[in-house]
């Protein structure tokens, strides 16, 4: 079992952070403790990421030191939780305008963008947790050869719809937004409608496939 940690994190939560290295068994445990908590008295907000779990508490004063305890027991007596997956195919235009930065990953990688493309296209993901702004899903299974550190220097706006990779993920930019991922191609499918319910395209434990629509590269 990963060793982990729980500290308090400003007034409010109590953060859980396991150790390196992120893998599916561990998220799978965090989404089972995340369900256990949903109805817990003294939680207000259960939230989820990437090797971590973050409690919102209703009475901080009262309960702050008690749940650091409790967090850690709950963590070792948890159990995974596999949730009902769905295949969901995003199709992506790769390279040229869609992918300014698909030649920096093939530069890095010591192949060509099409070889990126391939690659990219040819991995099942899975998605472990939706954070940073709505419907952005943080995707495991990226093939070790496309990790790649994001861009020294991010850029204002990132068109809604981009497929990046940031260091060792790959994601999809659901809103514009400024961002530092370097940027493989784009889609057209939409990742977060507030008018829908629920409001985002893919939710923890759904496996992705990128299919590549057209590729501006030779």
């Amino acid at each position: 079992m990963q060793r982990a940690r729980c500290y308090l994190l400003g007034e409010r939560a109590v953060v859980l952070e396991l150790e390196p290295p992120v893998s599916l068994a561990s998220q799978q445990r965090i989404w089972g403790l995340c369900q256990r908590l949903q109805g817990n008295d003294t939680v207000s907000e259960v939230i989820p990421g990437m090797n971590n779990l973050t409690l919102l508490l209703r009475d901080p004063q009262r309960n702050a030191l008690d749940a650091i305890e409790k967090l850690q027991r709950w963590w070792e007596e948890s159990e995974a939780q596999l949730p009902e997956s769905r295949l969901v195919e995003i199709p992506v235009i790769y390279g040229g305008d869609m992918g300014p930065d698909l030649q920096v990953v093939a530069d890095h990688a010591g192949m060509t963008p099409r070889q990126v493309v391939e690659l990219h296209s040819s991995s099942a993901y899975v998605v472990y947790f939706i954070g940073f702004q709505p419907g952005f899903p943080y995707l495991g299974g990226l093939d070790s050869r496309l990790h790649t550190p994001r861009r020294a220097e991010p850029r204002v706006i990132v068109p809604a719809g981009s497929v990046g990779i940031g260091g060792s993920q790959t994601g999809v930019y659901p809103l514009a937004t400024p961002g530092g991922w370097q940027l493989l191609g784009q889609t057209s499918i939409s990742l977060f409608d507030p008018q829908l319910q629920p409001p985002t395209l893919l939710r923890p434990g759904d496996n992705v496939r990128f299919v590549p629509q057209k590729e501006g590269v030779c």
